[in-house]
């Protein structure tokens, strides 16, 4: 049976939200599991003021969220449906966690069709517990590890460094690291504009620099012909992709060369290369905890509040070598977090205007422009809320869970410990999310991953569905604390240096790396984000 969607009802929301999920297939254990995280706030806080109670349950919870599935190394990557030495040692494949379907079913609705799935109407639907800073974030931290090969646009196939490495401030190849580096006191290349730092100009007349030649933007030829000469010179192919990103890549270049000053004044004796490479490090490090100790701990519902410690997380079964999936990279394109436009500085810009625009940095200012992002609400994550200049990712994304064969959500539900779904009301309780998706393929088994993964509406107080959740925690914890530089071996002095380990110890968020950042400001900006701060001009802690 060929199921024909019908793009109408999948486009328009004109029921209003209501009813409640059947949460009868959430099984048991999850429900238990997530009643006891998100319950009694009292106990969990009494028992994070001491110590080692924190850190065992740390280690314990953090065991737990990695081991809802089978521990690397996958037996499988994208190279072949069978196990082979490439296949566990060759990882410019990309890694998946379920052998791929043997035939793909007939009766599945076109991509574009699909991504119909997604279409917002009008500025779209708010989420009520995170600002725009969380997309801005989440797309510069994972372009940095969740890529596909540019050279051969092959998605079985990757040029990521598999782990967190910040390739997108500092590039993945020596070439492109040499470009940016002044070779001196340990900095990176940088100019000031209005008493600010910011990274050097790629381009000059429309054309990438003989400077910066060793650069390869993604998509460099789509820039608009008044935005080329704007783009900022930096490692990441795709930090150009709107405001967000390039804000946070502005931010730890300052970062990179504020830590390299303090380095090179402590250590006199230390050439250019030490200052560099312990400065690095030490970035590195400071990006995992931030991620972990802000970033996760806002994405999860739970009162309980994680900490990077490398030396008893070190102990888990699950410190294996980092190999991204493919289902990592589809869970993390949360399109429906980003808004239509913009309100910078009381002016609404529009995405399109934001895409490989380093002039509204240049013209915003860091601190304004960071306190903008946390005052404005991100898209409620779903479907039904993606602008229209992003639909195309949409049906991209689909469309590579198809060539992959990947299994169907229903398999994914089952493989990452919940009960298969029989009925879309245990996947939401919106009625058109509902409709829409009975519209489109007739049977809960049919559902695709990507499409599922957000169409499962969130428990109260999460920002995303289980499913998505789980996927998350699994590789998002594995991936972080399997870093090399987290080995309780090399998380030292000697590592870091003193005053560099002093550096990551003291920071516990956004709000820290931002303000002391800010030479140019004369106000206290904003930093957080959660929506719970927005009328206050204090930095979240």
């Amino acid at each position: 049976m060929t199921v024909t969607p019908r793009p109408a009802r999948a486009r328009a929301r004109t029921v209003p939200w209501s009813g409640v999920r059947d949460r009868s297939r959430d099984g048991v254990r999850n429900r238990f599991e997530t009643h006891l995280l998100t319950h009694y706030g009292p106990v969990w806080q009494a028992a994070q003021r001491s110590r080692w109670l924190h850190r065992r349950l740390n280690s314990t919870l953090t065991d737990l969220a990695v081991l809802k599935v089978p521990p690397r190394p996958n037996p499988l990557s994208t190279k072949a449906p069978y196990t082979s030495w490439d296949s566990l040692t060759d990882r410019s494949w990309v890694g998946r966690h379920l052998p791929p379907v043997t035939a793909a079913r007939p009766d599945l609705p076109e991509p574009e069709k699909v991504a119909e799935l997604f279409r917002r109407e009008g500025a779209g639907r708010p989420c009520t517990r995170s600002s725009a800073l969380l997309p801005a974030f989440a797309q510069w931290f994972t372009d940095g590890f969740l890529r596909g090969h540019a050279s051969t646009g092959d998605p079985r196939r990757t040029d990521s460094p598999h782990t967190l490495d910040m390739s997108q401030l500092y590039g993945d190849r020596e070439e492109v690291t040499a470009c940016l580096r002044s070779f001196e006191g340990g900095r990176l290349k940088s100019r000031i504009i209005g008493g600010a730092e910011f990274p050097p100009a790629l381009c000059e007349g429309g054309r990438i620099t003989e400077e910066f030649r060793a650069i390869r933007p993604v998509r460099f030829d789509e820039v608009p012909e008044g935005y080329v000469d704007t783009l900022f010179a930096w490692g990441g192919e795709r930090a150009h992709a709107h405001i967000g990103p390039m804000a946070m890549n502005v931010l730890f270049l300052r970062e990179h060369n504020r830590v390299a000053g303090i380095l090179a004044d402590a250590h006199p004796g230390w050439d250019d290369e030490r200052v560099f490479q312990t400065t690095r490090n030490t970035l590195i490090v400071t990006m995992i905890r931030v991620m972990l100790e802000e970033y996760i701990n806002h994405i999860t519902p739970y009162h309980f509040g994680f900490v990077l410690d490398p030396v008893r997380t070190d102990r888990g079964v699950w410190h294996r070598e980092n190999w991204a999936t493919i289902e990592f990279s589809l869970v993390y394109r949360w399109h429906s977090l980003v808004p239509s436009a913009y309100v910078l500085g009381g002016r609404e810009v529009p995405l399109a205007h934001t895409v490989a625009n380093g002039q509204l940095v240049l013209d915003r200012g860091l601190g304004p422009l960071f306190d903008d992002l946390s005052r404005q609400p991100a898209g409620r994550v779903g479907l039904f809320n993606t602008d229209e200049l992003l639909l195309p990712l949409e049906a991209h994304s689909v469309a590579v869970g198809r060539d992959l064969r990947l299994a169907s959500y229903n398999d994914y539900r089952a493989h990452y410990g919940f009960p298969r779904v029989t009925d879309v009301r245990q996947i939401s309780g919106d009625p058109v999310v509902r409709e829409a998706l009975l519209d489109m393929y007739g049977d809960v088994d049919a559902i695709d991953l990507y499409v599922g993964l957000f169409a499962e509406e969130p428990e109260p107080g999460a920002v995303f569905g289980r499913l998505l959740e789980r996927v998350i925690s699994v590789d998002a914890f594995s991936e972080a604390l399997n870093n090399p530089l987290l080995a309780p071996r090399l998380f030292t002095s000697e590592t870091f240096s003193p005053e560099g380990l002093r550096v990551v110890r003291e920071t516990r968020g956004f709000s820290d790396l931002v303000h002391r950042n800010l030479p140019e400001s004369k106000t206290r900006p904003l930093v957080s984000l959660g929506r719970a701060a927005s009328d206050t001009r204090t930095a979240l802690r």
